[in-house]
């Protein structure tokens, strides 16, 4: 049978076989992570212990964990993946080291390696190039993936991914160079001392902490599964991505996919929010830190200022061109003028623990 070094070089059987064949042949050259395999098996039976400590914990302490499954969410939604990933709207300093130990307090791998491989995945979406390929499986896209090694084609397609922007910003690289330490402190700590105030240290660690890390990876993964697999598809018929509000609900304002993959540059991942009946907890605080001064220049879709902004239901106000390739202009609150603005592509690809 011909290997995937076959099917990529300049050799007889590259000639004989067909792309697609390379690429289900390099499939099968993916290694287990056998590392990836024990650690979140570990994680995942913690996170069952934990369970055992719900019967004696008080209102207010599982009151406290539940809101820790919020704020490390909004660590991953309005921070590694509105703000860092699609650069949909700016914050302030304050409001970026807020966020940054958000996203530590989740635990789902550092900012640069999280935005890195979004943008990847917006780049080759339900393609080998996508780190959690949908047409691969339920399974594999919600957390099989993680166990594998990347298919070749992610890490082609992840050193074209341009990175300046995560290297050239000090919040990133700050949480980069110190991540575990942070993690420790804020996946961990946090809950544990929030525990420790509210009368037992232990039921702080093992329920806002253990458990309900493993709880917001779930939540996270469901984006990559079930968003890509179920749902209403309004915005593009011709793509996976899928409007869902089940998995809305478990990440916070996420699951509106079949929009944010239409428009991937609009700060609130959805045509709407909750005051006009979507559930997007997410953009409504992007929105709150606009008001408080701390976030600024969210971007919004043309398809949303043609409908909402000037009054009309005619979304064919886009050129033919921008429909055929599936992209439109986006503009800022502070601009009006159409801007064309892709997402970022250079360099990197290496294997992720966690994700998207």
């Amino acid at each position: 049978m011909p290997t995937a070094d076959n099917c990529a070089g300049d050799t007889f059987e590259s000639a004989k076989l067909t792309k697609q064949e390379a690429s289900f042949a390099a499939r099968a050259e993916q290694a287990i992570v056998w590392p990836n395999v024990f650690k979140f098996t570990l994680f995942h039976c913690l996170a069952l212990y934990a369970l055992t400590w719900v019967p004696t914990a008080s209102w207010e302490m599982l009151l406290f964990s539940a809101s820790l499954w919020w704020w490390s969410g909004l660590g991953i939604t309005a921070g590694a993946h509105r703000l860092w990933s699609h650069k949909s709207f700016k914050a302030h300093f304050p409001l970026r080291v807020f966020l940054m130990l958000l996203n530590s307090m989740a635990f789902q791998g550092d900012i640069f390696e999280w935005a890195r491989d979004h943008r990847t995945h917006h780049k080759g979406s339900e393609t080998d190039a996508d780190p959690h390929n949908a047409t691969r499986g339920f399974w594999y896209s919600h957390c099989g993936w993680i166990f594998y090694r990347k298919h070749r084609d992610v890490y082609v397609a992840g050193k074209k991914i341009d990175v300046r922007d995560l290297v050239n910003d000090p919040v990133v690289m700050w949480q980069q160079q110190y991540y575990f330490p942070s993690v420790f402190l804020m996946c961990y700590g946090v809950p544990t001392l929030g525990g420790y105030f509210l009368g037992s240290a232990w039921h702080g660690f093992w329920l806002g902490g253990m458990f309900r890390h493993v709880w917001v990876l779930h939540m996270t993964w469901c984006v990559n599964s079930f968003a890509h697999l179920f749902g209403d598809r309004p915005y593009d018929p011709k793509i996976n991505p899928a409007e869902n509000l089940f998995v809305s609900i478990c990440a916070i304002g996420e699951g509106w996919h079949n929009y944010h993959h239409r428009y991937p540059h609009d700060y609130a991942a959805s045509e709407l929010g909750i005051g006009s009946g979507t559930w997007n907890p997410t953009k409504l605080f992007i929105d709150v830190c606009v008001i408080l001064g701390l976030a600024y220049d969210r971007r919004r879709s043309h398809y949303y200022k043609v409908k909402h902004i000037y009054g009309t239901d005619d979304a064919k106000h886009q050129t033919k061109q921008q429909q055929e390739v599936g992209k439109a202009p986006f503009v800022t609150e502070a601009k009006t003028a159409q801007q064309t603005q892709e997402p970022s592509q250079q360099s990197a690809g290496e294997t992720s623990s966690f994700e998207r």
